[in-house]
């Protein structure tokens, strides 16, 4: 039986092995052919970036033993071996400038002796760029560089921006180097989680051809739907595809939408949903963010962003859709012109993250434990289940568990937003099927919830500040129109209202239609 590659990043362990693998050599045959050279591709973590430019490594040292059946077998010139500088940063946490220099020196220092040159000068960019002079004049032949996680330093200190500034000056110092190599160079190619701006790291480097939302290179990392099916077929005999479809699929980087491969090697292996990729980071950042910004919940959703947006991670003026995208917590879902510039429409890619975050999110806004959260959960789905609406207690019990010094800080408890984002991201973690924003013909709905045979139609106000007419109750039966009205359905509306001062649920009001 063939192996699951998880976590494997060699791409000769995996061809020399008997791992399953899916051929991605013919985007390394499209990149070679073209004049650029100079290639950044931006991709979540954990998504087969590594895997891949090892794959190129292992194509331009002339190993064709490891592409047999592959599509670069044929299409290769397999005589031509050229020297390879891989350099990842991959392992361990950067602190500080010194353990970033100390990393480039140990790097260095291993490519000198593995050349066999001896390198003079006494600053990292000096010695970088008498590696690669020497290198290229002894073996007369042009070198190879590919750089993993160029921006790892960065993201290891983006909580600490003074720390991550002077980082990224360093990585700027080094990376300045390429430009002026271009007569000793064959290819460069560079990856990573961010695109921060050529200006404030690739400084000079105009060449530098960024392919992350490239359509021709869309599916370079991750599994399509059709390389799915195809490569694991025997695995999927009696897998749910439409299960596996809505739980891993659905990155999209303006081509075909693929799956996360972390995932998929996973569930395969253990023939469980769970959200595997989701754990292998931590959000903390992300959640302090959307703390810090206030931001509203439920607009993750659904929400649309310019190309300024999906391509300005920068420390000063981090931008939290930013962030969300190239992090990978939400994805382009539709694009359109308008005038002279793109809008994209983004959303959680599938239902794993969209769980997960969620969850996270009343996680860092609870102190309750984990065992008393998830009750309240399975407590609340088995009622929305069963048409019983007596979950007042429930979530009463969650805003009081809030802690009085977050209030403090904040003057959210103020808005209308903050309380809807709580029961949206309570209600997204259970796995519901939740709209945020529903618009109707009368007007919007702050949530739809949709629980088997019924819909749940909710309206939120916070009695003190807003004074429009009518309780929540009233409101709703003024925006609930024709369109939730659906063969079979059951019809449920729901008004809850808040108080500021008293920081939870004055009124828990509902009636069956």
């Amino acid at each position: 039986m063939k192996k699951y590659p998880i976590g494997i990043q060699s791409f000769e362990k995996i061809r020399s092995g008997n791992f399953y693998y899916v051929d991605k050599t013919e985007f390394v045959y499209n990149m070679v052919k073209e004049e650029s050279g100079y290639y950044f591709l931006s991709r979540p973590i954990r998504f087969g970036k590594s895997l891949f430019l090892d794959t190129l490594h292992q194509a331009f040292a002339g190993r064709k033993e490891y592409f047999k059946g592959l599509f670069l077998e044929n299409n290769w010139n397999w005589d031509e071996q050229l020297p390879v500088l891989h350099i990842s940063f991959g392992a361990g946490i950067f602190k500080d400038s010194d353990s970033l220099n100390w990393r480039f020196n140990y790097l260095l220092s291993g490519f000198a002796e593995e050349y066999k040159v001896k390198l003079k000068g006494k600053n990292i960019s000096d010695r970088f760029d008498e590696l690669v002079r020497k290198i290229s004049e002894k073996q007369n032949q042009k070198v190879v560089i590919l750089i993993d996680e160029y921006d790892k330093p960065i993201l290891d200190n983006i909580d600490k921006p003074e720390s991550a500034i002077e980082i990224r000056e360093e990585l700027k110092n080094f990376y300045s180097v390429i430009k002026d190599l271009d007569n000793y160079l064959q290819f460069v190619f560079l990856t990573g989680v961010s695109r921060f701006s050529k200006v404030s790291i690739f400084s000079g480097l105009n060449n530098l051809k960024d392919i992350s939302l490239d359509s021709r290179y869309s599916a370079i990392c991750g599994y399509t739907q059709n390389e799915l099916e195809y490569v694991f077929k025997e695995p999927l005999k009696h897998a749910d595809l439409k299960a596996i479809k809505e739980w891993y699929n659905g990155y999209n980087f303006l081509g075909e939408p693929v799956y996360n491969p972390f995932d998929v090697l996973l569930y395969l292996d253990t023939g469980e949903f769970r959200n595997y990729w989701f754990e292998t980071g931590t959000p903390s950042f992300l959640i302090k963010l959307i703390q810090d910004r206030k931001y509203y919940v439920p607009e993750l959703e659904f929400f649309s962003a310019g190309d300024e947006i999906l391509d300005s991670f920068e420390i000063d003026n981090l931008s939290l859709e930013t962030v969300l995208f190239q992090t990978g917590y939400v994805t382009i879902k539709d694009q359109f012109k308008l005038d002279s510039e793109y809008v994209y429409m983004l959303s959680y890619p599938n239902l794993e993250v969209k769980k997960s975050l969620n969850r996270y999110i009343l996680k860092s806004l609870s102190q309750v434990s984990i065992s008393h959260r998830t009750k309240t959960q399975i407590n609340i789905r088995k009622a929305l289940a069963a048409g019983d609406l007596e979950i007042n207690e429930n979530f009463h019990s969650f805003f009081a568990s809030i802690p009085h010094d977050w209030y403090r800080k904040n003057r959210i408890s103020e808005y209308e937003g903050y309380y809807a984002s709580i029961f949206y991201a309570y209600f997204t973690a259970t796995g519901l099927d939740v709209t945020a924003e529903d618009t109707t013909n009368k007007g919007r709905i702050d949530l739809t919830i949709k629980c088997d045979d019924k819909i749940y139609i909710i309206e939120f106000k916070v009695i003190e500040v807003d004074k429009t007419e009518g309780t929540a109750l009233e409101q709703i039966k003024k925006k609930y129109s024709e369109k939730h009205q659906q063969k079979g359905k059951k019809i449920y509306l729901i008004g809850i209202e808040f108080s500021k001062d008293n920081k939870n649920i004055k009124n828990f009001m509902w009636e069956k239609v």
